[in-house]
């Protein structure tokens, strides 16, 4: 390790000299208090900023230890600290001059969700944080003097006032981390309650507009029905009252802008902890919870179908069923089965992105087309088998079909934004009509455990592998990955469509999801893996070792943790 003197020294050596001799940087340096680690410096002012990031130890940081040994808490405090020092370096950001990105400082901007990111990594013997500054230039020369600045003013200043506890704002930290406590304790409780969301009393569900997810101003606040109300007292928040949502099937109904789709926006991000005054602090969903929804033209590999659709007129088989062109009515049945496998207990369904003959067939419809005829088993007549059999609830925003109503247990009236509890008046209803058909002929679940040699959900990227690999053999460490939005990523020549994996709630997930497949194809899409036994490899190793293995030379600053959901939703939706 070099002295910060020496790299003031080199600093100034190359002044003046062609911009890619800041290379001669990389390396690692004591600042006394902290380290400093240049990994990866630009090639020219205008190219993406060069890459570092500081180590101090625990001993220099001096936060309590019980911030940081708990998981929960351990994330709220690196969220805490990655906004802390994204606020600092607003403050000097750009102050040094120079051409391109010349000034530059920059680490991940945090939205409403407190996510585990790469921008800063506690361990159990320091703290991590990375970042990206753009090192200054004369048009395509060293400007040594501004550099200067900002390695030896700047960022040990920003460093010094947002990672050090003695410089903290304590109840800031501490409401905080407590915050997260609350939520990560009340999350567990909906299991050992058999509930699979709570939405507290004076919640703020409505966001600011569809680009932003800040509350909306002037917003009616969320208040339970008195029937489904129920008081938890948490470790530090204390007494906590709101709507208390019991396993089984939820129907979500009312007018047009009432608030359905609120409601079910705000369970669906409720598998994420948010920060304080976002309104959703507690509204909390079972962690497994996924957005389900019909997605046309996606690709589907190998799914096991028959448990809605069969008996088709071209005699494919629907116990293995592929197409690279999905309907939306089997996109819809496939993204229950894969969703099965991926172990959720709560699928969220939105009637207004379902696909109809998927959801439900009404009387007069079957009427004229016989059964015999129709080779769908719609979700209405499986949907209370999928929970007394296989434990998977349901919370469903209906506004168009009525035959929901029989199998629901709970159903929801949304009123100017306000829930009022319907079910006995509407179950008094439905015994003066005719029910529908609520259960389908054969129910076989598929069977995840099957024997190893029956599987055929195995990734087996052969012909990426021969495409790839160089020739003296061996897999290829080089792909190519690019993030394209929040909705895509590229892995080669391969796009990655996840725009309808409506649970991504930050682009740098997705980022990280990349990496993740990226990592499968390499090390783990060989045939000897089936989906389910690549996701938890790779899930379990980023639990364990964190970025590292899926990042090669350095670990990039932005990269935010996925669940293990969203993993198996990428894999299903990689075409290569």
């Amino acid at each position: 390790m070099k002295s910060s003197n020496e790299l003031r020294n080199i600093l100034r050596s190359i002044d003046r000299k062609s911009y890619p001799a800041y290379k001669s940087l990389a390396g690692c340096y004591d600042f006394d208090s902290f380290t400093l680690f240049i990994d990866h410096v630009q090639g020219d002012p205008f190219a993406s900023p060069s890459a570092f990031h500081v180590e101090i130890p625990h001993g220099s940081a001096d936060f309590p230890e019980a911030y940081y040994k708990r998981t929960c808490s351990r994330i709220a405090l690196q969220d805490f600290l990655t906004r802390r020092l994204a606020s600092s370096f607003e403050d000097y950001n750009f102050k040094a001059k120079g051409s391109g990105k010349s000034g530059l400082l920059s680490i991940t901007r945090c939205g409403q969700t407190v996510l585990e990111r790469s921008a800063c990594e506690i361990t159990d013997t320091k703290i991590i944080v990375r970042f990206h500054i753009g090192l200054p230039a004369f048009g395509r020369t060293i400007n040594a003097g501004e550099a200067e600045k900002i390695l030896f003013d700047f960022l040990p200043y920003c460093v010094e006032k947002s990672l050090y506890y003695k410089k903290t704002n304590k109840s800031e930290l501490e409401a905080a981390v407590f915050l997260s406590e609350d939520q990560d304790y009340l999350r567990k409780l909906l299991r050992e309650e058999k509930l699979i969301a709570f939405v507290a009393n004076g919640s703020i569900l409505p966001r600011k507009s569809g680009v932003s997810d800040l509350p909306l101003d002037d917003s009616i606040p969320f208040t339970s029905p008195s029937s489904m109300e129920r008081t938890f007292t948490l470790p530090h928040y204390g007494e906590i009252t709101g709507m208390a949502v019991p396993q089984g099937i939820t129907l979500i109904v009312g007018g047009g802008y009432h608030g359905k789709s609120t409601l079910l926006l705000a369970l669906q991000n409720g598998v994420y902890n948010h920060i304080a005054g976002d309104g959703r602090e507690y509204v909390i969903t079972e962690d497994t919870a996924v957005k389900l929804r019909a997605e046309d033209g996606r690709s589907i590999r190998n799914v096991d179908i028959s448990l809605f659709i069969n008996a088709l007129p071209n005699k494919k088989d629907t116990s293995s069923f592929s197409t690279p062109d999905a309907s939306g009515s089997t996109s819809q049945a496939a993204g229950v089965v894969e969703n099965m496998e991926a172990g959720s207990r709560l699928l969220l369904i939105d009637e207004d992105t379902s696909a109809t003959n998927f959801m439900v067939r009404d009387d007069f419809m079957q009427q004229v087309i016989s059964r015999n005829k129709e080779p769908i088993t719609p979700f209405l007549e499986r949907a209370r088998e999928l929970y007394e059999k296989e434990g998977i609830s349901t919370i469903l925003v209906a506004g168009s079909s009525g035959a929901f109503f029989f199998i629901a247990d709970k159903i929801l009236q949304m009123d100017s934004y306000r829930p009022v509890d319907i079910t006995d008046h509407v179950k008094a209803l439905c015994m003066e009509r005719t029910a529908p058909r609520i259960y389908g002929e054969n129910y076989a679940a598929p069977d995840f455990k099957r024997a190893f040699s029956a599987c055929k959900r195995r990734p087996d990227s052969n012909s990426l592998q021969k495409k790839n690999n160089s020739d003296k053999g061996g897999r290829n460490e080089h792909m190519k990955i690019k993030t394209i939005s929040r909705d895509a990523f590229s892995i080669d020549k391969e796009t990655v469509d996840l725009r309808y994996v409506e649970q991504l709630t930050d682009f740098e997930q997705t980022a990280a999801l990349a990496h993740l497949l990226g990592y499968g194809l390499k090390q783990l899409a060989d045939g000897s893996h089936t989906v389910r036994q690549t996701v938890h490899i790779i899930y379990e190793l980023l639990d364990k070792k964190g970025w590292a293995p899926f990042c090669g030379a350095y670990i990039p600053c932005g990269l935010a943790k996925p669940r293990e959901q969203e993993i198996f939703a990428c894999l299903n939706r990689y075409r290569g």
